[in-house]
């Protein structure tokens, strides 16, 4: 009785139980189970509400601990480069796999017959269609008010100030040095309301798969179509092989890694987002031997620059729209296609429904693929975002670690020691639960 208590009382464990009861209440009472919407959307935004300033007292801690501002240069480059080189395989996979399960092929949608459908569709891809070019992009990591990109947690403007702020406090000596001690306190602070939250991240859960399967029905939950299946499956084999090579070659095991992160797995498949989840992965990442300046400054600009799921969805939704409504896309335009989102890929959010924005404003703006094509999977788009959400979180947990190996700060012992602790059923009393 003692251990199923203490079983029940672990958070991953609640998290199934509430996935499980989620599912149910949506399948036997659908209004219900679309009415428990808010349940989940009051999880995100709890979770939403501690992000940004998290994210800037890490940034800062982290660069304000190296010391050696040289060093917080190489530590970006090396950061940016394995981004780049891994989210660029993750694209190309995509497209291989498309390609060869053609999964489009033989639907012969005419597109006038979505011109209707897809109006909603075309008008969300309005605002990104007109977002300017690299130069913009790159203007906008600037804030021009940095109280408004608090408010409005633009991360990547936050970790840039985050930067600015660490270096100015770095030389400022025994000034710095109190406000270190004060951003700290504040980080502790923070973290213990973070830990709050978490208590209630099973009704999350429940709410969320309670909305999705009320509204399309338990039977979608395994019979999606090929495209579904198929991203899945480009998912599972791009973890194994891709993220394999890269733990194997950062001398850790990768399904001991999923393992140490279960909790967070489960609660990015309730909940469909890695924003929850960014807090704990910092504070269980920097005790799994990451060093704190190489987790503070990966996962923050991860979620922005290495979004390794999202970037199998966007080629892979691009081709079949182009596959079912016989759209000549050949082997230019895919390229073309492969060129315009190794960009686009990098501005997406961590967030629910931010990559199918994304994949509207590339294709509208690249004009080959018609974007009223995005009817066809507007449908089974939340289901792929679990897909997206999970592979995304792997992939930046595996970076975190191959940047601090890379780096020269990941510290063996306390991997192992970590995971000893997680296989002998010990619980880390520093993590919010």
């Amino acid at each position: 009785m003692n251990k199923v208590k203490k079983l029940l009382s672990t958070l991953y464990v609640q998290v199934i139980i509430a996935i499980v009861l989620g599912v149910l209440l949506g399948h036997f009472y659908p209004e219900l189970g679309v009415g428990a919407k808010p349940l989940g959307d009051m999880f995100i935004k709890l979770i939403k509400m501690v992000i940004t300033p998290i994210v800037f007292v890490t940034v800062v801690l982290g660069i304000a601990g190296v010391g050696d501002l040289k060093k917080v240069g190489q530590l970006g480059i090396k950061t940016l480069v394995y981004f780049e080189v891994i989210s660029t395989i993750a694209l190309l996979i995509g497209l291989v796999v498309v390609n060869v399960l053609q999964p489009g092929a033989g639907m012969n949608v005419d597109v006038a017959s979505l011109k209707g459908a897809a109006d909603s569709i075309v008008t969300t891809a309005k605002p990104a269609e007109h977002t300017p070019g690299l130069m913009g992009f790159i203007l906008d990591l600037i804030p021009s008010n940095v109280v408004d990109s608090f408010a409005k947690g633009n991360i990547l403007q936050v970790l840039v100030f985050a930067i600015l702020f660490a270096f100015a406090m770095s030389g400022l000596g025994e000034h710095g040095q109190r406000m270190h001690t004060f951003l700290h306190d504040i980080s502790d602070i923070l973290f213990k309301i973070v830990g709050f939250v978490m208590k209630v991240a099973p009704i999350g859960a429940f709410g969320a798969i309670g909305f999705t399967t009320g509204k399309y029905g338990i039977e979608s939950l395994w019979s999606l179509g090929k495209l579904m299946g198929g991203f899945y499956l480009t998912c599972i084999l791009f973890v194994v092989f891709v993220l394999g090579a890269v733990t194997v070659w950062s001398r850790v095991s990768l399904w001991k890694l999923i393992k140490y992160f279960k909790e967070e797995l489960l609660i990015t498949l309730g909940t469909a987002t890695t924003e929850a989840v960014m807090p704990r992965l910092l504070v269980k990442l920097e005790k799994l031997g990451c060093s704190k300046s190489v987790t503070g400054l990966v996962i923050p600009t991860g979620y922005s620059f290495n979004l390794d799921g999202a970037a199998i969805y966007f080629t892979m939704a691009a081709v079949f729209i182009a596959q079912a409504t016989n759209t000549p896309i050949d082997i230019s335009h895919q390229l073309m296609l492969l060129a315009v989102l190794m960009v686009t890929s990098k501005g997406g959010a961590g967030v629910v429904g931010s990559a199918f924005v994304v994949l509207g404003a590339t294709l509208a703006s690249m004009g080959t693929i018609p974007v009223e094509g995005m009817a066809l999977i507007l449908g089974i788009d939340r289901f792929m975002n679990e897909a997206r959400a999970l592979t995304n979180m792997v992939g930046n947990t595996v970076a975190t670690i191959a940047v601090s190996k890379w780096q020269g700060e990941f510290d063996l012992e306390k991997y192992h020691q970590a995971i000893a602790d997680m296989e002998a059923g010990k619980i880390d009393e520093g993590i919010p639960a």
